[in-house]
């Protein structure tokens, strides 16, 4: 199954439990309050899903990114909202930290998150999105430590997260060259919230504004090392587009179970509307993009599982499950007739909640950019 051990195989039956019997049921109420209530972020903690994917000698369970795939997409089918807070204390916090931190600072956070203390990414800026290189946050060295002057945007777990990994600019000369990355612990003087942002999806998932105003890091917590923050940036998209993916993925599960459940009870003209042949046609395009979708997450999962050039299959992995995520919830609603358009089903929310994942972790513009670049090195040309 995916990759899988059998252990982990295992522990995914508990997820999926817990997503049918204790997230879905909140689904909705998480899309109307726009926050993740701390219940389920607490029990997440104590079925040691924050501690699944931190190797062993943190104090984690040292399971596979493939497993923490298989998580993501259960809970996406469940709640999105409630899954990035997992994708992103995992994937664009840890994995950063595991890839390029020192000793000392695995120790010091990759211990708190297995405790269920949440992490997030600050990499986007009000002039910097797609072109990541563009940013404009400065750290400067003062002493032993490096002063943070700047602002980000539509940062992920906003308002859970206790740290963040922040990239910053320490040497404007050298462009995407002087770039570097940082811990920034939420608490440190001079950071703060500026505003919360309101969305169109994923409302459950707190996103922020940050303002950094003189905030003093300490250099121990640099993240590799210094100007070479680029490179941690984009090795953590590699990663982080999995699991967007992952999640685009079980947000096409989850919207078409419901489709197809009330299809089978819905009559016109006298029969259920699944004996058309064309509403048939629609569910077989559907279920064979998300299949084709799967085979794509989780050959990008064992790729990085593996430690193997994760560059393109992760961009392709993203690219097509985010586009038949946004596909297949729009058709979905479409079985529904009338009673999709409504907020009385969950056929609106699926379909807003799947447009972000052509967006976020890059644009799918963006992938389609890095995909056909990558096959042209590959050609030679």
């Amino acid at each position: 199954m995916n990759n899988l051990s059998q252990e982990e195989a295992e522990v995914i039956q508990y997820v999926r439990r817990f997503a049918n019997e204790e997230v879905k049921p909140l689904a909705k109420e998480i899309d109307i309050k726009m926050e993740v209530p701390d219940k389920l972020i607490k029990r997440m903690h104590e079925l040691g899903l924050f501690a699944s994917y931190i190797p062993k000698e943190y104090g984690g369970y040292g399971m596979s990114f493939s497993f923490l795939a298989s998580v993501i997409e259960e809970l996406s089918k469940a709640c999105p909202s409630t899954a990035l807070v997992l994708d992103g204390a995992l994937t664009l916090f840890a994995e950063p930290v595991l890839m390029f931190g020192s000793e000392e600072l695995k120790k010091k956070y990759l211990t708190r998150v297995v405790n269920g203390e949440i992490g997030g990414l600050a990499l986007t800026e009000p002039g910097a999105g797609s072109d990541a290189a563009a940013i404009r946050t400065t750290a400067q060295k003062v002493g032993s430590d490096y002063v943070i002057n700047g602002t980000k945007i539509f940062i992920s777990n906003g308002r859970l997260a206790r740290f963040y990994v922040v990239d910053v600019v320490t040497d404007p000369e050298r462009k995407h060259k002087g770039i570097s990355t940082f811990v920034v612990d939420a608490e440190t003087p001079g950071l703060k919230i500026s505003r919360d942002i309101h969305k169109l999806g994923i409302r459950g998932s707190s996103t922020v504004e940050l303002v950094f105003e003189n905030v003093k890091v300490p250099e121990s917590n640099l993240v590799g090392k210094l100007n070479e923050g680029f490179k941690v940036v984009m090795e953590t998209l590699d990663a982080g587009r999995i699991g967007i993916a992952a999640q685009a993925l079980g947000i096409a599960e989850g919207a078409l179970d419901e489709a197809i459940k009330y299809a089978a009870q819905r009559k016109q003209f006298g029969k259920p509307i699944t004996d058309f042949e064309g509403i048939q046609f629609m569910i077989a395009d559907m279920g064979t993009q998300i299949e084709a979708a799967r085979l794509l997450v989780y050959e990008a999962a064992a790729r990085w599982d593996r430690h193997e050039d994760c560059i393109k299959i992760s961009s392709m992995a993203k690219l097509f499950a985010s586009d038949a995520a946004m596909k297949i919830t729009t058709e979905s609603l479409q079985l529904f007739g009338g009673y999709g358009y409504t907020t009385d089903m969950d056929a609106e929310r699926h379909m807003r909640d799947a447009k972000i994942t052509q967006i976020y972790e890059g644009t799918n513009q963006i992938q389609r950019v890095i995909i056909a670049r990558k096959m042209l090195e590959e050609s030679g040309i």
